[in-house]
This record gives structure tokens, sequence and C-alpha cells, in this order.
């Protein structure tokens, strides 16, 4: 059965974005950036709410920007063709290869999972992720650990008020300051 994973690049205190509602902060460097590309190539269908769809709107078009380097290039050619599903309540209609979901979370997900295909089933952003959680779809959690402590905003594991067992899968150095965490749900 395919994965429902969770990741995002988290502040040291837990943000994925600060107060002031700003994440400039999340800006990967090469090495981090290379790690991305290779966690997308395991990916089979990507789910996001609406301020994660509009933020990741310019990879649609990304490839037609001539400034790019290689590797920003590599991941428009991976994230384009990337099968999306996007939950909005706001948004009439969704552009490349998304679609607005048609059900609710729990109902996208299980017919996603009885679909045949391949690939990690992605989730993006924390609204969605909270809903995720407290539904307990979420198969794991994986952090990019960035060094900044930014004081509040928006939290990367969801309140929702109940205990989470968790079981370390995965540690690696990204970069001289970034950390990657993968943690495994615990049934």
């Amino acid at each position: 059965m395919r994965s429902v994973t969770y990741s995002m690049n988290v502040s040291l205190d837990g943000y994925i974005v600060g107060p002031d509602g700003d994440f400039d902060w999340t800006t990967p460097d090469d090495g981090v950036f290379r790690f991305w590309i290779d966690e997308i190539r395991d990916v089979g269908v990507h789910l996001l709410g609406r301020r994660l769809y509009e933020t990741m709107l310019y990879w649609e078009t990304a490839d037609q920007d001539p400034s790019l380097d290689d590797s920003k290039l590599e991941w428009a050619a991976l994230w384009k063709p990337l099968p999306k599903v996007v939950f909005s309540t706001t948004l009439s209609a969704v552009q490349g290869n998304a679609r607005l979901a048609s059900g609710g979370l729990a109902e996208e997900i299980e017919r996603l999972r009885a679909e045949p295909g391949e690939g990690d089933i992605a989730i993006g952003g924390a609204t969605l992720a909270a809903e995720a959680a407290a539904l307990d779809l979420i198969d794991e959690y994986r952090t990019v650990v960035l060094p900044v402590l930014v004081g509040g905003g928006i939290p990367f594991f969801p309140r929702h008020g109940r205990r989470v067992d968790l079981e370390l899968a995965e540690t690696r150095t990204l970069s001289p300051k970034v950390v990657h965490l993968r943690y495994r749900v615990v049934r």
C-alpha cells in the first residue's frame, strides 16, 4: 500500500512559516535542493492545500526561465508532470497536472491508495497535514531541519491533542548546517 508522507523544511523550533508569514529562511542551499529533487522522485501524487499550491505554481512554467540552473530545471521537469490534488474551498480551477479534490481528504487518500500506481502520496502544507494527522492518515513525518529559530508562526507538527508514537527511520546530514529526519508512525 502507498505510504502517506508529510515533509517540509522546518525551523529548529518547529515552524514552516515564521510569525510574520515569511518563509524566506527556507530557501535551500545546493545540498538541500538536491535532497528535495531526490525526494520528489519517490512521489506518485502530491496533495496540496491552496496556499502551497499557489506558492508552487511558479514551477509550472519555470522551465521557460532562461536564468535557471540545471538543478532547478531538473526540479521543474519532475514537478510539472507530477499528479497533484488541490484541496481548496476558494479555488474554482487549477493549472497544470493538478485537479481539485472532489471529496474529503480521507476519501481522496483511500481512493489514491486503491489505485494502481507507485510512489508515495505526499502531503504538503500544515493545514492539510493537520487534518490528515487528526484522521491518522500520515505514515511518515519527514523534516529538513534548518538552523534558525523563528519564534512562532505555523507549526510543522499539527496540534491535535493526541499522542502519536514514532520510530526513527533515517537521519541524514544534508549540508554542514542542515539535517533530515524521517520518522514512521508506529501503529
